[in-house]
């Protein structure tokens, strides 16, 4: 196991990485605005290699300096793509063992905020289910420290993983995100329909805002849009750009489209 102490040292710095990467985005789309709410920064290797390419080099040694990087990386790049010209939101996966004391491993990123003006109540926070949580309590401790810090949280990859509910219940995020096998052929599956209807309900009974992601097909979208989820994000509205925001490609009218 890393000592603390040594992981600090790459927290306060983001330095000690021995590789490259850089950002890709994809927005998440807002049914009733038919704009982006946010882009998602994805990580790509330098050249926009796969995420995999960069995730294979993260050791127990360098995770915490990576986080620190990842955050870096996504709001500069993100800020010379454009986003700040636009209302959206920067949503940026983090690693919560990454995360020791909340409030000291936030530094860097809100040093490199300030340096290029990027509003902090416009940064998301994504973790994922999938990772095993070591400690919901961290966890728990680090959300509540990110909103009173005006940062949004959202929880990935919802309905997939080690735990979901068992996590719901422990701590609520600003957001989750509806894992996309949830939403696979949710137009012709009563019982995902029936399972996200629950969830679109529970959440909103806990203020929980949901996104359902990888939608592909029109029939998914508008079995979405009939339970409620307002915001979307998939290969059906656009592909991740490579250190750009990507254009929308489906029609304004069709998201604007009543249910």
């Amino acid at each position: 196991m890393t000592d603390p102490r040594s992981a600090c040292e790459g927290c306060r710095d983001g330095k000690d990485l021995d590789f490259t990467f850089s950002m890709a985005f994809q927005p998440i789309m807002d049914l009733t605005t038919s704009k982006p709410f946010a882009y998602e920064a994805l990580v790509r290797g330098p050249q926009g290699q796969s995420a995999a390419s960069v995730l294979g080099q993260v050791t127990s040694a360098n995770r915490y300096a990576f986080d620190q990087q990842c955050r870096v990386k996504a709001i500069r790049t993100a800020a010379a793509a454009g986003l700040l010209q636009t209302p959206a939101k920067l949503s940026i996966n983090f690693l919560p063992n990454a995360v020791y004391e909340p409030r000291a491993c936030i530094q860097l990123t809100l040093k490199t905020a300030a340096a290029i003006d990027f509003p902090t109540d416009r940064l998301i926070f994504e973790f994922t289910e999938n990772e095993e949580m070591a400690n919901p309590a961290h966890v728990a401790k680090i959300v509540d420290s990110y909103r009173r810090m005006g940062f949004g949280t959202a929880l990935d990859d919802f309905g997939a993983g080690h735990a979901g509910l068992g996590l719901l219940a422990q701590f609520q995020p600003d957001i989750i995100k509806l894992d996309m096998e949830l939403v696979r052929n949710l137009d012709r599956s009563l019982p995902r329909q029936i399972i996200i209807d629950a969830v679109v309900k529970m959440c909103a009974a806990l203020g929980v805002t949901v996104i359902a992601e990888g939608i592909e097909t029109e029939g998914e979208l508008e079995a979405l849009r009939a339970l409620g989820v307002r915001y979307i994000q998939g290969y059906l509205f656009a592909r991740p750009e490579f250190e750009r925001l990507p254009v929308v490609d489906i029609p304004v009218a069709a998201l604007a489209r009543e249910a």
